[in-house]
């Protein structure tokens, strides 16, 4: 009996810990961001684009890292929550997207991600190794299916225009250029590389991504090892 309830344990304790293949609306909570006590102007140094990339697997703490040092929640004891980037009147209209390749990031499988900003958390939007598809979306630019991950920054500029009328589309572009510099300096800290790239089709992305209506993406970010 007592062996019976041991093994019935096991089974239990197994399909826990395959849930997350399973169920695509799980969500995976991630580690506060750590990084590498460097000082600006080394960071500003070691800051460049990248266009090619090693077939080496990442880990999933330092892309945690790059996710919360682009477009992630901090506090301060002034105006409590608020972003790693400035954003006009606080109406914060960036979203993050992770494209994952098979086999790429640790403890994560396959699959296209949404980075939730106020939980620090991934959310499965899609399984699969989509990276084949957003480097045709990106024009062909094969660097794209070679980088382990994709950092995909979308804005629905709603939020800001609501406020502040057809000139906050100026200032949700201002706040992308923020975020992206954040993910060089953050992928440089952790000996990382990445490229920005505008070069895309945005219906495709958008599809790709399952956006709604509202969001339009506007920079992707391939990310990896570099090749020296």
């Amino acid at each position: 009996m007592i062996f019976k309830i041991f093994y019935a344990l096991l089974v239990l304790t197994s399909c826990f810990s395959n849930i997350y293949a399973e169920d695509k609306n799980m969500v995976v909570k991630l580690k506060p961001a750590s990084f590498k006590e460097e000082n600006l102007k080394l960071l500003l140094e070691k800051r460049r684009s990248c266009r090619s990339f090693q077939k080496k697997a990442l880990n999933l703490d330092m892309i945690a890292g790059v996710l919360w040092a682009t477009c992630g929640q901090k506090y301060d004891s002034v105006t409590g929550a608020t972003r790693t980037v400035p954003s006009a009147g606080a109406c914060y209209p960036l979203e993050l997207y992770l494209v994952v390749g098979q086999g790429c990031l640790d403890k994560l499988q396959a699959g296209v991600y949404r980075y939730i900003i106020e939980a620090h958390s991934l959310e499965l939007v899609l399984e699969g190794d989509k990276r084949n598809q957003l480097s045709r979306a990106c024009l062909g630019q094969d660097f794209i299916e070679q980088a382990p991950v994709s950092l995909i920054i979308v804005a629905d500029s709603n939020r800001t225009t609501n406020r502040y009328g057809a000139r906050g589309e100026r200032y949700v572009n201002i706040e992308a250029g923020h975020a992206s510099q954040n993910t060089y300096l953050a992928v440089a800290n952790l000996g990382l590389n990445t490229v920005e790239v505008g070069a895309f089709s945005d219906n495709d992305i958008k599809g790709l991504l399952r956006l709604n209506k509202n969001c339009m993406p506007l920079i992707v970010m391939p990310i990896g090892y570099p090749i020296e």
